[in-house]
């Protein structure tokens, strides 16, 4: 690994690119992260996509914003556009608590620099790039892009904000997991230049050749667009959503009804300067399909640039591998399954074992996996049984309010895959270190093989892949704040301590269950949050892995808190908007701190809830 040439990574200077034998970049690639060449960041796995196409790809990595622009002219104008991402995280969430102050660090910046990248980074990048190479093409995707794709409701602003396709006067946008839109869109525009004779493609070509394109979307003008009402659903308009929050609630529910469909329904939203058009997405991909991006030659290393320098989200993920996509737990405070889909799409275990074997010959690999897992770490190879039905639903979770008949909870392909990674020379150890859903190791099938697979996964989960600390989420202790949250109830957590102690005592080993917790989510009051301080406390718990909830665009707690609306039954929900009334239900987690003590015990007298003073010992 030690002899890597800076070749060995795609060019980020034109200096670089010349090294490569190139006068003009195909595409230009700006990415709000540093550049890693590896497969968990976006910016990597694209330029690796196109580059395996036969395409000159660039990427220009934290371009500075507030010069004479160098970064944005030094790549030259490309022939087909300019891609642009915000990063792993949206700009806002990466640099912001949910009390609106500077976050630590920029774990996807050297060093964990602030400074690295603007608020809105998209929509700044874009904008800057449209001024510069107006006839230019540019694509913007990621996260931020593909969750602000409709109107949205922005809690750094307070504000709801029209799509990002407005703000940013980007041409196309592409929403989800980008590679097979990417590649339709390459595809298309390799042929309509075949067609004209053209060296470079136009921005208007490019808004029309995405007509055609799933999973990606465009700014019309409303003359340009007739409305199919077999194929079309027409979304309130964005005026009316800023008069209306009902509307704003059935909006936000008919997006992710279509998203959760296996065939689903072109969208349609009227703003002032047109119709923002948004195609249905592509089917999920095939396991080839997903083994082909995680097989495409990363130096799985930050480029050479920045040498010397830490960056933490690296550090996180270097010695982990991501074993599919996708999440069926449709968490009403999450948006994996809303940017990543409702389907699994699995690895095979050719590739994953592939993948470990590259790590087991890096440099500092000392022989642990940090992680073998994904979005919920069980999940690997599960889906329903019968398609057909899965074709019927739209159902934003598979598991909730309880596992649906026709899932298969399978987990005897991920045993397989544990015991053969274990095997492989340099493994020492395993580890789980994505979040597990224990409520699907508690199901019972009525299936007693399948449930002895269960058990057995359970097992060995908890003896041989936890690093002293397996961590749950259980998220809150009300069963009606958890109803909100899409969760189960909390007598599951119950059920699982016991068999996580008794497997445990049962190997004499002396691990922790690791709870995740959020205070302030859509329902959660002042006394429900007191009511988890005492019931935590019970169990022994001092919680260490809690978070206030953050309101990110486009997740269903995210118009709950906005609309103070259940959208799906239009039932009003309480909602703590206040940064006071934010910071005392968060003060119920540190019960057990001298300096909390006094003001919690004020806060339950003024309850009236003498039995809470004394479960918790004031």
């Amino acid at each position: 690994m030690n002899n890597r040439k800076v070749t060995d990574w795609l060019p980020t200077t034109r200096k670089e690119a010349e090294m490569r034998g190139w006068d003009e970049m195909d595409v230009v690639i700006f990415s709000g992260d540093a550049y890693v060449d590896h497969p968990s960041f976006g910016a990597a796995v694209i330029g690796r996509l196109l580059e395996a196409e036969g395409l000159r790809v660039a990427i220009v990595p934290q371009p500075n914003w507030q010069d004479d622009l160098r970064d944005f002219k030094k790549m030259g104008r490309p022939r087909l556009f300019f891609g642009i991402s915000a990063g792993c995280m949206d700009s806002m969430v990466n640099k912001y608590t949910a009390a609106k102050r500077f976050r630590s660090e920029d774990a996807y910046s050297p060093n964990g620099k602030h400074s690295m990248r603007p608020e809105y980074a998209t929509t700044v990048y874009s904008t800057i790039l449209k001024e510069l190479y107006p006839d230019v093409p540019v694509v913007i995707g990621g996260i931020e892009a593909s969750m602000r794709r409709f109107t949205h409701y922005d809690y750094w602003q307070d504000s709801l904000k029209k799509s990002i396709l407005v703000d940013s006067k980007a041409d196309i946008l592409v929403y989800g997991m980008g590679e097979q839109p990417i590649l339709a869109l390459v595809a298309a525009m390799k042929e309509r230049l075949s067609e004209t004779g053209s060296v470079y493609m136009t921005a208007a070509e490019a808004r029309y050749i995405c007509r055609g394109i799933r999973q990606t979307g465009y700014l019309a003008r409303r003359e340009d667009i007739v409305p199919d009402e077999n194929n079309d659903r027409l979304l309130a308009p964005h005026c009316e959503c800023l008069k209306s929050k009902e509307k704003q609630a059935a909006n936000f529910l008919a997006i992710e009804k279509e998203s959760n469909k296996v065939t689903a329904k072109r969208l349609l939203q009227e703003t002032d300067e047109g119709v923002v058009v948004i195609n249905p997405p592509f089917p999920t991909m095939t396991t080839e399909q997903l083994d082909h991006s995680f097989d495409l030659p990363y130096t799985r290393l930050p480029h050479p640039k920045y040498k010397g320098k830490r960056i933490p989200a690296y550090d996180m993920i270097k010695h982990s591998v991501n074993i599919h996509r996708g999440c069926f737990g449709g968490c009403a405070f999450c948006t994996i399954s809303a940017h990543q889909g409702k389907f699994v799409v699995n690895r095979s275990q050719e590739s994953i074992l592939r993948e470990v074997e590259a790590i087991s010959k890096m440099d500092d690999f000392k022989g642990y996996l940090s992680d073998l897992g994904g979005p919920s770490a069980n999940m690997y190879m599960m889906k329903g049984r019968n398609s057909e039905l899965c074709a019927k639903c739209s159902r934003p979770s598979c598991i909730q309010p309880k596992i649906c008949p026709n899932m298969d909870v399978d987990h005897s392909a991920l045993l397989e895959l544990y015991r053969k990674v274990d095997s492989m020379p340099g493994i020492k150890k395993s580890f789980i270190g994505s979040g597990v859903r224990y409520d699907m190791l508690l199901y019972k099938s009525g299936d007693p093989v399948r449930d002895a697979v269960t058990a057995r996964y359970t097992e060995e989960l908890i003896t041989n892949h936890v690093s002293g600390r397996l961590k749950v989420a259980p998220e809150h202790t009300n069963d009606s704040v958890l109803k909100l949250m899409r969760k189960p109830p909390f007598r599951q957590f119950h059920e699982f301590k016991k068999i996580f102690d008794s497997i445990n005592g049962k190997h004499n080993l002396k691990q922790q269950l690791i709870p995740y917790f959020i205070s302030s989510h859509p329902g959660s009051t002042m006394e429900s949050m007191a009511e988890l301080a005492a019931e935590t406390r019970q169990l022994n718990f001092h919680l260490e892995q809690v978070q206030d909830f953050t309101p990110t665009p486009m997740t269903m707690a995210t118009e709950m808190y906005y609309t103070g609306i259940n959208p799906e039954t239009g039932e009003k929900v309480y909602v703590a908007r206040s940064m006071h009334d934010k910071e005392s239900q968060r003060r119920f987690f540190f019960w057990y701190k001298p300096e909390e003590r006094k003001e919690i015990a004020r806060m339950l007298k003024s309850m009236h809830r003498p039995d809470l003073l004394k479960k918790l010992g004031m």
